[in-house]
């Protein structure tokens, strides 16, 4: 293939990209959900007075509903808020950027591993309409960041033959992924030594310069990682402590087999191919995590790979199998987000099977083989064309509770009552609902922090903020509600039979999503 057909096709993968990341993003999904609400208000406080919602000055972790968030998504989006305003779009708009980059990245990993235009091509195309990652390249999701620059370090890695330079650039990349997903701090020790072993066998620099820049990078990497070990040391920034399957109560054994299970759930042919992750913030209802159509071709290229021999190509595999190891090591498995480097991978190895499933045709002078791209290529447009169907026109109507739409009908709806009441006061059942009043009323970082009250009681591990200035947050109970003129919004669990709603909140396939009350005591 010539290189303008190649710049061509491969402008239309970017461009089928966009199109497909930016329509409608503020939109669909219908409302951000807790992490991307908290994300949004770090960013604006940063934006703002340089500080978090607490009034940390510049933090690498950001405390957010009993565990820290990493910094590189949120100084991201801090620009982002800066120069569009918090909102929706300001808060996705630097997955869509960082996904992009993974596009393309993949398209020059595959390139550089089988220095073919056509697998490259194919590769970048899969992770355009890749049901694994499109939800999650469209939303506030920090993974997007981390595997942009693991990505990135990979192919840094793969380019050291042609300047030792990329040694230290690549392990600069790894340090960021670090500081971007908390998977890719469990990944990172399974990945570095075969890296260095690749490194080795393929050396073809002078062993002082080769000694020299991985002297340079493992300096990288050890400053990079000494921030977090001093964190981790304090006891309460271990994300494993709240949702790992390690267990001091249960034998190693135990942990093991429960590491195993969730390990093998990921290729689970229902998980991988028609119903996905059951979390509908990952995935939509009915659809697995890759196409049925991919699913043989999959299996071709990790085949063909393997048959390969080829150094280059087993790391493939390998980094394919360790992809579900964050994953697996928590008690929500299989989970699409924490195992979202499989997305990429997998892209890179169907196309590798493809071109391999070609080369097998021609060998056999099969009459396919003249249309044989075109047949794939229709196949997954269509394929792709009904995934985003589906997702423009049902999945809101779907996954609104999963997204707490009704805490943005709250603010954004009933802003202008608010002055009316002595007390606001919102059910806390859909889970942090102080955050959602950040986000949406903009609320000024310097007053919050002078403002909130915290949960005393055992509430405080998971949701620390009781109320600020008027807002309280809490179970509804209509014996306990404060003096004064209210407005209440009560989740369906807290509906009071007590007296009569003023108005309903809806979802948008009309369930009920908030009741509306006014009450003076």
């Amino acid at each position: 293939m010539n290189k303008t057909w190649t710049k061509i096709l491969l402008f239309a993968i970017i461009l089928l990209f966009l199109l497909t990341r930016l329509y409608k993003i503020a939109e669909i999904p219908p409302s951000v959900y807790w992490d991307e609400a908290s994300i949004g208000y770090n960013a604006y406080s940063i934006a703002e007075t340089s500080k978090d919602e607490w009034g940390e000055f510049l933090p690498l972790h950001f405390r957010a509903f009993g565990e820290f968030k990493l910094p590189v998504y949120i100084y991201a989006t801090a620009v982002s808020v800066k120069l569009f305003g918090l909102n929706e779009f300001a808060v996705r708009l630097p997955s869509v950027i960082f996904s992009l980059g993974i596009v393309i990245l993949t398209y020059f990993l595959a390139k550089r591993l089988f220095n073919n235009t056509l697998v490259a091509l194919f590769s970048s195309f899969f992770i355009t309409i890749s049901p694994w990652f499109f939800i999650f390249s469209r939303t506030g999701y920090e993974a997007t960041a981390g595997l942009f620059f693991f990505l990135l370090g990979i192919f840094f890695w793969l380019k050291f033959q042609k300047s030792s330079v990329f040694i230290i650039l690549s392990c600069l990349s790894f340090v960021f992924s670090a500081y971007s997903y908390n998977s890719f701090r469990v990944l990172l020790p399974f990945l570095l030594p075969g890296l260095f072993l690749l490194l080795f066998i393929h050396r073809n620099k002078s062993r002082k310069v080769l000694i020299i820049s991985l002297i340079l990078g493992i300096g990288i990497l050890i400053f990079g990682f000494i921030p977090i070990i001093e964190f981790l040391s304090k006891g309460e920034g271990n994300r494993l402590d709240v949702i790992g399957i390690f267990d001091s109560q249960k034998k190693n054994i135990q942990i093991f087999h429960t590491f195993a299970t969730n390990y093998m759930a990921h290729f689970n042919p229902k998980f991988l191919l028609t119903s996905g992750d059951v979390n509908l913030r990952s995935q939509q209802s009915n659809f697995g995590e890759i196409y049925l159509v991919e699913f043989p071709f999959l299996l071709m290229g990790l085949l063909s790979l393997y048959k390969t021999k080829k150094m280059q190509n087993l790391i493939l595999i390998y980094l394919f199998f360790i992809s579900f190891i964050p994953s697996a090591i928590t008690r929500e498995a299989p989970h699409a987000l924490r195992s979202v480097l499989s997305a990429p991978l997998i892209s890179i190895i169907s196309s590798f099977g493809i071109y391999s499933f070609y080369q097998t045709l021609t060998k056999a002078k099969s009459k396919v083989v003249n249309n044989f791209f075109i047949i794939i290529i229709l196949f997954f447009v269509f394929s792709f064309g009904w995934y985003f169907f589906k997702f423009l026109f049902s999945y809101n109507k779907e996954a609104a509770e999963h997204w707490q739409y009704g805490y943005k009908r709250i603010f954004l709806d009933h802003v202008e009552e608010f002055d009316s009441f002595d007390n606001i006061v919102i059910s806390d059942r859909y889970n942090q609902p102080y955050i959602f009043a950040l986000f949406y009323l903009k609320y000024d970082p310097i007053n919050f922090r002078k403002e909130v009250r915290y949960n005393q009681t055992i509430r405080k591990a998971t949701s620390l903020v009781k109320g600020f200035n008027k807002f309280s947050f809490t179970n509804i109970d209509y014996y306990n509600l404060p003096k004064g003129k209210s407005l209440i919004f009560a989740h369906p669990t807290d509906k009071m039979d007590e007296m009569q709603s003023q108005e309903v909140i809806l979802n948008p396939d009309k369930s009920v999503a908030v009741y509306v009350y006014e009450y003076t005591k």
